[in-house]
């Protein structure tokens, strides 16, 4: 099992992409264990994959990408603004409120960053803001993408441990809206202190008529979440089903309503959406193989033993778990991450008595802070690739609200209520 990670932090380390990386760790091990063959390394793949729960994946990838090409990103925008324009650190908040009704339909934190960013990044830069502090806002608030539903990770969350989709989808709302709410405060705050005049700056008040008007313009967008919701809640359609829902309503949106969508742009929606579909399953298909001969190693029972050898207080082994993520998504990819230690994190999980709801909150909070810490910290990457800076310049930029989502994980350790209560009350 040392020999495992150890190869694998390698292979990362030497540049070797993460699919590749596990599958050579797997391939290795199955290979080197008496009593195994090459053959259950496919079968062990496969198997991972052929679950219902996953085919709800393509859908809701591919329907991120059509709202997102559709026109959706310019509207909400146009429409945040106009509600929080006129706020100290305006074009800070316009970039929350995009990204957190972004998250209704897309569910990457990555595909955020990069959507509101293209948009939002240039716009603050004219408004004099420093470049660093634009991408690290950005970068920050795309963190609620896979918190606020639908979310992909839930989606393979869910369809690992058995925990209801459904369910996974409502425990995200209260933690998403609060990681919004201290986000915008924080932005608030800062524009009050010496160093941030930019946040200062304001922009015109909206009348009611042109708030209105930016409502009917986007109201299509706006009523995806209580579609995609709404059917799952009511029974209309299973978690599943309700990727093709959002699929088919995005695409109706986006050509009848937005007139943003022609034949060849469609075409190249479905290229890239098919794309991605093949990298995430890849990852997915081949951290199963992993997973699975860590099991058959009995991992999960060692990592218990160490665990319970270090502490028997529930609080200390959560806060333990927590680190050990954030540590190992700052060095790897974190669906990679996320898929071989859901098994064990699951598994001392139950022995302390978590919440699978909370827990499986906590663990997509986890690598999205992860996405804003280097030396990985994807987010970052992004945002400062469109803000066209130095790295450094984000990074330095981006340590309230680091602390600001660190904050938000402590609220939910602290009051799992956050994640368990919605549930509890609707199911």
């Amino acid at each position: 099992m040392i020999a495992i990670f150890v190869g694998l932090l390698a292979l990362v380390f030497l540049g070797v992409p993460i699919l590749l990386a596990i599958a050579t760790v797997s391939l290795a091990g199955i290979a080197s264990v008496d009593g195994l063959v090459l053959a259950l390394m496919p079968q062990k793949t496969f198997a991972m994959l052929d679950s219902f729960s996953l085919l709800a994946l393509p859908y809701f990838i591919l329907a991120g990408a059509i709202m997102a090409r559709g026109g959706l990103s310019e509207g909400l925008i146009d429409f945040s603004q106009k509600l929080v324009g006129h706020i100290r650190g305006s074009m800070g908040h316009t970039a929350v409120l995009s990204c957190a009704a972004m998250a209704n339909v897309s569910g990457s934190s990555t595909a955020e960053a990069a959507a509101v960013g293209s948009l939002t990044i240039p716009s603050m830069k004219e408004k004099g803001y420093n470049p660093g502090l634009a991408a690290s806002i950005v970068a920050a608030a795309a963190t609620v993408g896979p918190i606020i539903p639908p979310s992909m990770t839930m989606i393979i969350y869910g369809s690992m441990t058995g925990v209801s989709i459904g369910g996974l989808f409502l425990a995200g709302v209260l933690p998403g809206l609060m990681v919004v709410v201290l986000l915008m405060a924080v932005i608030y705050g800062l524009s009050y202190l010496p160093g941030y005049p930019e946040l200062r700056v304001k922009l015109p008040r909206a009348s009611l008529r042109q708030i209105v008007k930016a409502t009917v313009e986007v109201w299509p967008a706006l009523l995806a979440p209580f579609v995609i919701m709404g059917g799952i809640l009511a029974g209309v359609f299973t978690a599943t089903e309700a990727g093709v829902v959002a699929c088919l309503y995005s695409l109706a949106v986006s050509v009848f309503w937005y007139r943003g969508l022609d034949v060849k742009t469609i075409f190249r929606i479905l290229i890239d959406a098919a794309v991605t579909t093949a990298m995430v399953a890849g990852v997915i298909g081949m951290a199963g193989a992993l997973g699975w001969m860590l099991s058959y190693l009995n991992f999960n029972d060692v990592m218990l033993q160490a665990m319970s050898g270090l502490t028997t207080d529930p609080f200390i082994m959560l806060m333990i778990l927590l680190g050990l993520l954030l540590l190992l998504t700052m060095l790897l990819d974190g669906l990679a991450v996320i898929v071989v230690l859901i098994p064990t994190i699951v598994y001392i999980g139950q022995s302390f008595q978590y919440d699978p709801l909370q827990l499986g909150i906590l663990m997509i909070m986890i690598t999205q802070i992860a996405g804003l810490t280097p030396p990985v910290a994807i987010l970052l990457f992004v945002t400062t690739s469109i803000a066209e800076i130095r790295f450094v310049d984000t990074l330095r930029a981006s340590w309230p609200f680091v602390l600001t989502l660190l904050f938000a994980l402590m609220m939910v350790v602290l009051f799992p209520s956050l994640a368990t209560w919605l549930p509890s009350q609707v199911l």
